[in-house]
C-alpha cells in the first residue's frame, strides 16, 4: 500500500473537525500548501470592509488633522486640547498590545474568548466544591465533605455507605459516625435539590423539603406521606392499594402523582458534565421544485493549491537538500490536494445514493425509512463496503428534518407478510407510536406490539420487539402503567 493511498484511506474515515485540524497541521508545516485564491481573495475583501488601523492610516490621519485644523494646541503632556470627532484614539496616540487587554484586541479575538469561556462548564463536583468553600465548615468537616462529593456520582447520588466514608476517614481522623451523618446532610441542602441522597426516594423527600412552602401547595402533605409510608406500593405501581391505604380517589392520587412527577429522580444532570458538543455537517439536503438536492458544505474544508513561488524555486536537476526536500514537500503537497478532491467526490457519491434511497424519509419520515446496508451502496456507486464504511463514518448530513450521521440511514431489514422489506429504523418508528398511543392504565405487552405489526403484514417477534424497545430506552409494560 502507497503512503498516498495510505493518507486517502485515512482522510475518507476523519470527522469534519479531525479533517480541518489535520489540513491546518499541513498548512503550517509545509510550504508548498497555501489557500487557493478564492479564499484569499474573500478574507481580503472581509478585512477591507473593516477599519484600517496600521502606521500609515495612522500617519495619514495625523497629517490630514494637521492641516485641517493647525491652531490645535498640545498640552504639556503631548495630548492635543480638541481631538477631531472623526478621529480615534489609536489615530492619535500609538496604540501597543501590551496596555491593552487581549480579550478586545480585535472582535474576531472577542468572540473567540468568550466562547472559550463558555465552553469551560462546570462539572456537578466543581459546583458542589465551591457550595463548600462558601459554607463555615470546621478543618475536619472539610475534609468529611470533601470525601463525600468524591463519592457523589453524575447522577447526584451517593455512590457509598456512610458506614463506608466513616471507616475510610476515622484512623486519620478520629470521627464519629454521626459527624459524618451531620456533614452529609448539610450537604444535603446544596444545590441542585435532591443531590447527596442515597436512594431515590431520599432525593424525592429532599426536593419536596426544599420548596417554598410559604405559599400554600396543593397535595404536598400527601405527596410526603406518599413517599414516607407508600414508597414501596408507588414502586411497584400498586395504585388500588395506594387509594386505600391513603383514602384518595383516583383523581386525586392522580394529582398527587402529579407533584410527584414533577420531581426529578436524578438531581445531577441539571449541572451540565462536560462542554458542548457541535456538529458541523458535513452535506447538505434541500428540496427543489420537487427535486432533492445535495451539496457540500463549503465550510468544512478550505480550497488548497500549489504555492506558485516556491513550487518555481524547484530546480529539477539539482540534487541538494534544499532542493529534494522542497520536491518531497511539494510531492505531499500534490497528495494531500488529490486526497481531499476523492474524499469529497466519494463523499458526494455515497450521500447522494442515500439521498435517492431514502425519499421516503425525507418525505414521509421515519416510518417510510427503507431498509439499506453497505453493500447496496457500494454496488452502487462501485466502491468497497470499507470504503463506504469509512465515508459514512462522523460524516453528517442535514436535512429538512434535522441533522443525522450518514450510518443512521443504514439499517437491516424484517421480511412482510406480501415478501416485501420493512427497515428496522421504521419498525422502531411504528413500536414508538404505539406505546406513545397507548393507554395509560393498560400499556402494550411486548407481545401484543409483535400482534399488532403481525397484522400489519410486518412478521416480528417478541424479543425483536423487546431489543427495539430496549434500544430507544422505552421501559417495559409493568412499567409505563400509570394512571390518567
Amino acid at each position: 500500500m502507497t503512503p498516498q493511498l495510505q493518507q486517502a484511506i485515512r482522510l475518507l474515515q476523519l470527522s469534519t473537525v479531525e479533517l480541518q485540524t489535520e489540513i491546518q497541521e499541513a498548512l503550517e508545516s509545509n510550504p508548498m500548501l497555501e489557500e487557493s485564491a478564492e479564499e484569499k481573495k474573500s478574507t481580503d475583501e472581509q478585512r477591507q470592509d473593516t477599519p484600517q488601523t496600521d502606521n500609515n492610516n495612522n500617519n495619514d490621519t495625523n497629517s490630514e488633522f494637521e492641516v485641517a485644523d493647525s491652531s490645535t494646541e498640545m498640552q504639556s503632556d503631548g495630548m492635543p486640547a480638541d481631538l477631531p470627532v472623526d478621529s480615534s484614539w489609536e489615530d492619535t496616540y500609538d496604540y501597543t498590545a501590551s496596555t491593552a487587554s487581549p480579550t478586545y484586541t480585535s472582535t474576531e479575538d472577542g468572540l473567540r474568548d468568550y466562547e472559550t469561556k463558555n465552553a469551560s462548564i462546570d462539572t456537578l463536583s466543581d459546583h458542589l466544591t465551591w457550595q463548600m468553600e462558601l459554607t463555615p465548615f470546621s478543618d475536619i468537616d472539610r475534609v468529611i465533605a470533601s470525601s463525600i462529593i468524591d463519592s457523589i456520582g453524575d447522577d447526584g447520588y451517593l455512590s457509598c455507605s456512610t458506614e463506608d466514608l466513616w471507616n475510610l476517614l476515622k484512623d486519620q481522623l478520629e470521627i464519629e459516625l454521626d459527624e459524618v451523618e451531620a456533614v452529609l446532610h448539610r450537604i444535603q441542602h446544596f444545590d441542585p435539590p435532591g443531590v447527596g441522597a442515597r436512594d431515590l426516594r431520599e432525593s424525592l423527600m429532599l426536593q419536596l423539603e426544599q420548596i417554598d412552602t410559604s405559599i400554600p401547595i396543593p397535595w404536598y402533605n400527601e405527596a410526603r406521606q406518599l413517599l414516607d409510608e407508600h414508597f414501596d406500593l408507588l414502586a411497584n405501581r400498586d395504585y388500588n392499594m395506594l387509594m386505600r391505604r391513603m383514602k384518595l380517589s383516583e383523581d386525586k392520587l392522580s394529582e398527587v402523582f402529579h407533584l410527584i412527577h414533577s420531581l426529578n429522580p436524578r438531581p445531577g444532570n441539571l449541572i451540565a458534565s462536560g462542554s458542548p458538543e457541535y456538529i458541523i455537517p458535513d452535506v447538505y439536503v434541500r428540496k427543489d421544485k420537487n427535486k432533492w438536492m445535495v451539496s457540500l458544505n463549503p465550510d468544512t474544508t478550505p480550497k488548497l493549491s500549489i504555492n506558485s513561488v516556491y513550487a518555481g524555486l524547484i530546480q529539477r536537476a539539482n540534487k541538494s537538500p534544499d532542493n529534494t526536500y522542497m520536491q518531497g514537500q511539494l510531492q505531499e503537497a500534490r497528495w494531500l490536494i488529490k486526497s481531499l478532491h476523492s474524499r469529497n467526490e466519494t463523499l458526494m457519491k455515497v450521500s447522494t445514493c442515500i439521498v435517492e434511497r431514502q425519499k421516503g424519509f425525507l418525505e414521509h419520515g421515519e416510518e417510510a425509512m427503507k431498509a439499506l446496508v453497505l453493500h447496496d451502496v457500494a454496488e452502487e456507486v462501485g466502491m468497497h463496503e470499507s470504503t463506504i464504511s469509512r465515508i459514512t463514518n462522523k460524516k453528517y448530513m442535514h436535512t429538512p428534518r434535522g441533522i443525522f450521521e450518514l450510518k443512521y440511514f443504514f439499517s437491516s431489514h424484517v421480511s412482510t407478510a406480501s415478501g416485501g422489506e420493512c427497515s428496522s429504523t421504521a419498525i422502531r418508528a411504528l413500536i414508538k407510536k404505539l406505546i406513545a398511543a397507548e393507554e395509560p392504565k393498560k400499556p402494550l405487552s411486548d407481545s401484543k406490539i409483535a400482534k399488532i405489526l403481525s397484522d400489519q403484514g410486518i412478521n416480528v417477534a417478541r424479543r425483536t420487539v423487546a431489543k427495539y424497545r430496549d434500544a430507544m430506552t422505552i421501559p417495559p409494560s409493568n412499567e409505563r402503567k400509570r394512571l390518567a
